[in-house]
């Protein structure tokens, strides 16, 4: 018999998993569909240069998870399944630019400030943080609600009585510009460009694309509130409790069975055929695939769906490529400023300086000549996951072409794809850039392991031309666009069909916001179906 559930998820990315937990323990019978043989998407932790050494695969920090809504309505089972999170008090991040100047975050955004050489400057930032934390919840509901519903209209209405049409304007004013300008008409100095542009990268910008001037202050008050915490004994804990729940809720979980086409009946959607069998659906279909897939691929030609949204995604945009370069070390780093030694995360950049070049030249189909380098050292939170007296560096790069046509450096032989040889070579300019402020490297590198852009998207079709973020995530793409204008909410044009995951609002990261908001609406409306 063809098995038969009131919901089927497709992906089992974060945002899979928060939804089918979350229909599940609302007493929705659901069904987890996940092409791999494991569950988790992008979060993986694997021994992958030596034994002993546990490197996160590919995401790692979990500061927009613990401050969302799915955490306050999961964490609690989860933590009760083995979750545990790993964090600091202190410093939290930190820029070193190239001459080796050193600008500092900690948890605590006064002690951040007086490290600002100009007086306003901190003045300025204590007052943008501030601000954002008393419209926090308005902006809160606007930017992780579902944009074009009616339910957002009570956080626009609210965020106009507290900060009146000027203050609101503001806000709207800073969405349409970038990080670098954000920063140039705020600050005097340039300590705030240099420790948080290199973080628009993680939103998918660059200092130069607008939507910057919003992010930026959201960034900095979410890693001072919530820090940057990491799971205790690898990011793959993170999975194994989603696991445990999903069992103890009764979610039939599928793996290894790609999705590979919708089924219709009657122009609704009413399930899912695998490579290996047919799931029905009784009430809805998640889908957390992208767009290109989701109206090119699983949805038959005669469903109803109008010309201008199949067009659309058709041209939908993706990113820059990503690269995951995992290092293992027989003892922690020496830096030359000996505070970096303590610090989880650490970018090497010069701020919008450096960081937008790196990113108009990877946009050019070039590899950088000085990436910004995201170096991440987990085993400052977590000692756990290295043998004793070693340390790890999870080192994310951002700015790079999927086909590199050429590089910015005239040093390497690019000839439109990722060879091996080419993959070396870039690492050790990697590898070259961090032993400027930290010589002793080659003297503790014991094996690296690099992730490349094809990699990401022969582990993940959602990462379409090693996009790690389900598309370009600049304006035009984002909010009220996202994914497509003609289709920018999570409900799709086919009755019992719904979108979810990076692609869609409120775009990529841990923080499962689609999958949240898609699951709540459905148990509201199952419970107001039950009391009429």
């Amino acid at each position: 018999m063809t098995p038969t559930f009131d919901a089927v998820v497709i992906g089992s990315g974060v945002n899979g998993l928060v939804a089918a937990a979350e229909l599940a323990k609302d007493g929705w019978s659901v069904a987890l569909v996940e092409r791999s043989d494991r569950l988790g998407g992008f979060i993986a932790t694997e021994e992958r240069t030596l034994p002993g050494y546990l490197h996160d695969t590919y995401s790692s920090w979990h500061p927009l998870f613990v401050s969302g809504g799915a955490y306050a309505a999961l964490g609690e089972d989860l933590h009760r399944h083995g979750l545990e999170y790993r964090n600091t008090d202190g410093l939290i991040t930190g820029t070193v630019t190239d001459e080796g100047r050193v600008v500092l975050a900690h948890r605590d955004a006064a002690a951040t400030a007086e490290m600002f050489s100009h007086p306003e400057d901190r003045t300025a930032y204590l007052t943008m943080l501030q601000r954002f934390l008393d419209n926090a919840d308005a902006l809160g509901g606007i930017l992780g609600g579902e944009p074009r519903s009616p339910r957002v209209l009570r956080h626009v209405l609210k965020l106009l009585r507290r900060e009146r049409f000027s203050g609101t304007e503001e806000w709207l004013r800073a969405a349409v510009t970038s990080g670098r300008s954000y920063c140039r008409g705020t600050f005097r100095g340039d300590e705030p460009d240099v420790l948080w542009s290199p973080w628009l990268l993680h939103a998918g910008l660059s200092p130069d694309h607008a939507l910057g001037g919003l992010m930026l202050p959201v960034m900095a008050a979410t890693l001072h509130g919530f820090g940057v915490p990491v799971v205790a004994g690898g990011a793959r804990n993170f999975v194994q409790a989603f696991e445990a729940l999903l069992g103890e809720l009764g979610v039939h979980v599928f793996t290894g069975q790609a999705a590979e086409r919708l089924l219709l009946t009657g122009g609704r959607v009413t399930g899912v055929a695998t490579d290996g069998e047919t799931v029905r659906a009784r009430h809805a279909v998640l889908a957390s695939v992208t767009p290109t897939a989701l109206y090119g691929e699983l949805l038959p030609q005669d469903a109803p769906v109008p010309p201008a949204i199949r067009d659309e995604a058709q041209r939908y945009r993706y990113g820059r490529a990503a690269m995951q370069l995992h290092v293992a070390l027989s003892a922690p780093l020496g830096w030359r400023d000996a505070r970096l030694a303590d610090i989880p995360l650490v970018h090497l950049s010069d701020g919008s300086a450096s960081t937008a070049i790196a990113c108009a030249e990877a946009e050019a189909g070039l590899l950088p000549r000085r990436p910004t380098l995201v170096v991440g050292q987990q085993y400052v939170l977590d000692p756990s996951r290295v043998p004793e007296g070693a340390a790890t560096l999870w080192i994310q790069l951002q700015e790079l072409p999927y086909k590199p046509t050429g590089d910015a450096a005239g040093e390497l032989d690019a000839q439109g794809r990722w060879t091996k040889e080419l993959t070396e070579g870039y690492v050790q300019r990697v590898l070259a850039r961090i032993a400027l402020h930290a010589p002793d490297l080659p003297e503790k590198l014991l094996a690296w392991d690099a992730v490349t852009p094809s990699d990401l998207l022969a582990h993940n079709p959602n990462a379409v031309d090693g996009d790690p973020y389900g598309g370009s995530a600049e304006l035009d793409q984002a909010l009220l666009w996202r994914p497509l204008p003609s289709a920018a909410r999570h409900a799709t044009p086919v009755p019992g069909l719904w979108h979810i995951g990076a692609s869609t609002h409120p775009g990529p990261g841990l923080g499962a916001g689609s999958g949240h908001l898609v699951a709540q609406h459905l148990v509201r409306g199952r419970r107001g179906s039950r009391r009429r």
